[in-house]
């Protein structure tokens, strides 16, 4: 607004000249302004003294401000409710807040971030680091050979190729490529508090044994025994066929004992193959300590459980089996993977043949009686 150049002290004294009978074409002459200006002067300021034409400026000066400051609001209330309409957590999300408001709003930069609270040197920041497209690739390329990977042992498989980050960026590429594994509904588990299992010590000391079932492409049902090693996590044998009988079971146990030594016991549940009389002769002539879980239990045999989810997760759901000769196939090469190639977290990331390799043999003095792992 055009400031006057007329002071609320001499707008009254010219009014009081006109009242005073001087005629309206004089008075404008002698201030040199239009008889327009003197009737908008007279119409606000008429039968005023100079006290209350002051209280008057002051009164117009204040009702626009206030008129400003709830233009501002409005203004403000509405970029929140079209632009900020969830949380604003991460700078990019703000940067980006701040830009689309700036172009809907056509408002300045400083008040953008004023509204959402932004620093302006956040908002003007440039990153410096690269795109990391080599590593991008890699991690897309194994992620999709070992989809049901997380990033955890991506990061490992990555670390043989010696390619090391830190964890957090790795997480970061990991989310932004968009390879999270896709949980699959589980049972409903029991709760409650459970007595800790009791750990072995050493190799060859507890082997756990459970059957697996699948179904190949024509409805053909097939079973698969896995035989845990608990100690390496070594998968010692995939044994699949359609019938699996007691006195096929320990046919199995014994070519494992012939190549890698008797154990001192052997876990499984109750089912009728592992109870049969083939069984327990087997056991009798071998003079092995066979620990059958309580009925309903599986949580009391966890290691062969939690490789049969692994091997479920990974192969059985991740594959179509044509025939008997292509699920042994599969499972063959499965199974040389898993002990080989596949790191496993519950031994500090390595495989279980390195794990085994890395047992402390007991010294010859005797001293040390448990072997152990060297991570």
């Amino acid at each position: 607004m055009k400031k006057s150049r007329f002071s609320e002290e001499q707008i009254i004294a010219v009014l009081r000249e006109q009242e005073a009978r001087m005629k309206t074409a004089d008075v404008c002459r002698k201030h040199r302004i239009s008889s327009a200006t003197l009737y908008a002067w007279k119409s606000k300021y008429g039968g005023m003294d100079v006290s209350q034409a002051r209280k008057l400026k002051v009164l117009e000066e204040e009702n626009a401000r206030l008129k400003r400051l709830l233009a501002d609001t409005m203004l403000d209330n509405a970029v929140l409710k079209e632009v900020a309409f969830k949380k604003l957590v991460r700078p990019a999300a703000r940067r980006r807040a701040v830009e689309e408001a700036r172009q809907r709003f056509g408002i300045s930069e400083r008040r953008a971030c004023s509204i959402f609270a932004v620093d302006r040197t956040s908002v003007r920041y440039a990153p410096r680091r690269g795109d990391d497209g080599d590593l991008r690739s890699r991690l897309r390329e194994i992620a999709s050979e070992r989809r049901r990977f997380g990033y955890r042992r991506l990061g490992i498989m990555l670390a043989r190729e010696g390619i090391v980050m830190n964890h957090k960026k790795l997480l970061r590429l990991y989310r932004e490529e968009n390879l999270r594994v896709r949980r699959r509904r589980g049972r409903k588990r029991a709760m409650g508090t459970r007595a800790p299992m009791t750990l072995p010590q050493g190799p060859n000391q507890r082997w756990s044994l459970d059957f697996v079932s699948d179904t190949l492409i024509n409805g053909r049902r097939i079973r698969i025994l896995a035989i845990v090693d608990d100690f390496t996590r070594e998968c010692l044998a995939l044994v699949v066929d359609t019938p699996l009988s007691g006195a096929r079971v320990a046919r199995e146990l014994d070519a494992i004992i012939a190549t890698r030594g008797k154990p001192l016991m052997v876990v499984s549940d109750n089912g009728t193959e592992l109870t049969s009389l083939a069984i327990l002769r087997w056991t009798q002539d071998r003079r092995l300590d066979w620990h059958y879980i309580a009925p309903g239990k599986p949580q009391q045999n966890g290691y062969v459980e939690s490789f049969n989810g692994r091997l479920r997760d990974e192969c059985l759901n991740e594959t179509l089996f044509v025939s008997l000769r292509h699920a042994r196939s599969v499972l063959r090469l499965w199974h040389d993977d898993y002990n080989d190639v596949r790191p496993h977290s519950g031994i500090g990331g390595l495989t279980p043949a390195d794990a085994a390799k890395r047992v402390v043999p007991p010294r010859p003095d005797g001293h040390d009686t448990n072997p152990g792992l060297q991570l």
